[in-house]
């Protein structure tokens, strides 16, 4: 197996030489400090966004480029020190540990943990200060020259499509790593004849990822829903001013979402949507009636709209309780036409997301085009059914 990738040439563009990822960023800033001519960077800069570096090849401890400049074409080349093989063991013991890690580098991510884990077991993924080693067949004494300034640039580009690019600088390929990682992980839950008499077929990751596996075991099957019952929970002392209900309603919403998780991940169905306190705090209390005194007490505000809105229209519902923004004034227009065309002697505004009917009357859009039906009591606007894609079909009318 080849432990050289090459990249094409990236095409001349405007694209910020930082890196949008915090670790190509640091790679960047690896680079720059080492720098003792600004010049030579900001002409590196350039040259990186003109489309002058030509093929980058990374393989461990190197990447290399032919920089085309107008006068001649240089070779650069960076030399980046490799994990020994002491440290590539202590940094899978790390990445096993969590098995969020390995599905964050798969999906393209470097999480702060996996770095900071590794640097905990005394393994340096991201280089600092002078441990980026730039050469260049140019004449420039200043290092990095901008040839090899622009390469750096370019590779924090490769860097922010795959973190396994770094990996591969310090000495371990994609299939490499992952071959290993799924050992380590056999070995931290049994040996192969353990697994063999429970009946679990392992199938090598790098098989997988080339494409040479075709039929994969069956993903297992969803664990049945527990029930409040069912927790094992009644054992456990509450933390002060957290009551023993209130611990096993928490524990059960916390089973259920686990298990919409995983049905998500092992048949495609939509994940829980992620929300911020606020919004956890009005579907918790939505959900679990007897939680709303404690969350009330927490929040410091009154969850009866929110509960109101989150009933008819979920966390959509209660972004456009309390958020207004802009939609495409071709969507308001268009329902203010049906609304006009049904009754043409009703007075109908339009105000961002907001299309208000008379003074008491209200439909509000929602980012996924479904409209919110509102009613107002005094100064108060309250929903007052579920959402509808037909403005005309809402409990408005």
């Amino acid at each position: 197996m080849s432990e050289a990738r090459g990249f094409p040439p990236f095409a001349a563009q405007r694209r910020s030489t930082r890196g949008r990822s915090w670790w190509a960023q640091a790679w960047v800033q690896a680079m720059e400090d080492t720098s003792l001519d600004a010049g030579q960077l900001q002409r590196g800069r350039r040259f990186a966004n003109s489309g002058q570096v030509g093929t980058i090849t990374v393989s461990p401890g190197r990447i290399a480029a032919s920089v085309h400049a107008p006068e001649d074409t240089y070779e650069s080349v960076v030399h980046v020190d490799v994990l020994t093989e002491d440290e590539w063991r202590r940094f899978r013991e790390q990445v096993a540990a969590r098995a969020g890690h390995i599905a964050a580098l798969l999906d393209g991510e470097m999480p702060h943990s996996l770095v900071d884990a590794a640097a905990d077991a005394g393994v340096t993924l991201l280089p600092g200060i002078g441990d980026l080693d730039p050469s260049c067949t140019c004449d420039a004494w200043e290092l990095p020259c901008q040839h090899a300034a622009a390469l750096c640039y370019q590779v924090a580009w490769l860097l922010d499509a795959d973190p396994f690019v770094l990996l591969l600088l310090r000495g371990r390929t994609r299939e490499l790593l992952l071959d290993e990682l799924q050992v380590s992980s056999a070995g931290a839950v049994g040996s192969e004849g353990a697994d063999a008499e429970a009946g679990l077929v392992g199938v090598a990751v790098g098989d997988v990822l080339a494409g040479s596996v075709r039929d994969l075991p069956e993903p297992p099957g969803l664990p049945a829903k527990v029930s409040l019952d069912e927790l094992p929970v009644a054992g456990i002392e509450p933390p002060d001013g957290l009551g023993l209900e209130v611990l096993q309603l928490l524990a059960l919403d916390a089973a259920r979402r686990a298990r919409a998780l995983l049905n998500a991940l092992l048949h495609g169905a939509p994940e829980p949507q992620v929300l911020d306190e606020w919004q956890d705090s009005v579907r918790l209390a939505t959900d679990y009636s007897s939680l709303v005194p404690a969350l009330t007490e927490s929040t410091g505000r009154d969850l009866s709209p929110g509960i109101q809105a989150w009933q008819y229209g979920g966390a959509a519902g209660l972004d456009v309780l309390e958020h207004t923004w802009t939609p495409d004034p071709a969507d308001l227009n268009r329902a203010r036409a049906e609304v006009l065309a049904a009754d043409d002697a009703l007075h109908v505004t339009t105000s961002g997301n907001h299309l208000t009917i008379g003074g008491d009357l209200q439909l509000r859009l929602d980012r996924q085009g479904r409209w919110h039906p509102y009613r107002r009591t005094g100064n108060t606007w309250h929903p007052t059914g579920p959402p509808s894609a037909d403005p005309l079909t809402t409990q408005l009318f």
